[in-house]
């Protein structure tokens, strides 16, 4: 079984794959650990996809959490055999991401790159908070739920 997660920042994505990663014993790929190498520099988008396409042709069975659409997006969708949006509200994602930063200020979290520890920037909140959801990438899940739609499950916690 192949499961892609996406959604908008402090939906639960990274809490989602771990929990279907370890219940089916799958392996579980965070996007944003191929995506950022230590000290929170961003890795080359080839490189990028390559590690992401290797991962995807040596395993059978994997939970792929992250939108990144660059990264092998349509074959991710293809390929899974379930879809999972999560459409969370705005002020639930805010309070989320504020205590996974409370909680792991410092440190990176488990599904983080080593060298990246977790921090506090204003600019993160305003992504989590307005750039990061805005109509058009709302619009997108919307379109992949109904292109997918006897594999995709939208949840709005």
């Amino acid at each position: 079984m192949k499961i892609a997660i996406l959604g908008f920042s402090g939906s639960g994505k990274s809490t989602l794959a771990q929990q279907l990663g370890a219940e089916h014993q799958f392996p579980v790929v965070h996007l944003d650990s191929l995506h950022f190498l230590p000290g929170w520099v961003e890795r080359d988008p080839q490189e990028e996809r390559a590690l992401l396409g290797e991962f995807m042709d040596t395993h059978q069975d994997w939970v792929i959490e992250g939108s990144y659409s660059y990264l092998h997006f349509e074959r991710r969708m293809d390929e899974a055999d379930q879809i999972y949006i999560l459409m969370t509200n705005r002020w639930i994602r805010l309070f989320r991401v504020l205590r996974r930063t409370a909680q792991h200020l410092g440190t990176p979290r488990p599904e983080m790159s080593d060298g990246c520890p977790e921090k506090f920037t204003f600019e993160f909140i305003r992504w989590v908070l307005w750039d990061g959801c805005r109509p058009a990438r709302r619009q997108q899940y919307l379109d992949i739920a109904r292109q997918y739609l006897h594999k995709t499950t939208i949840r709005k916690n």
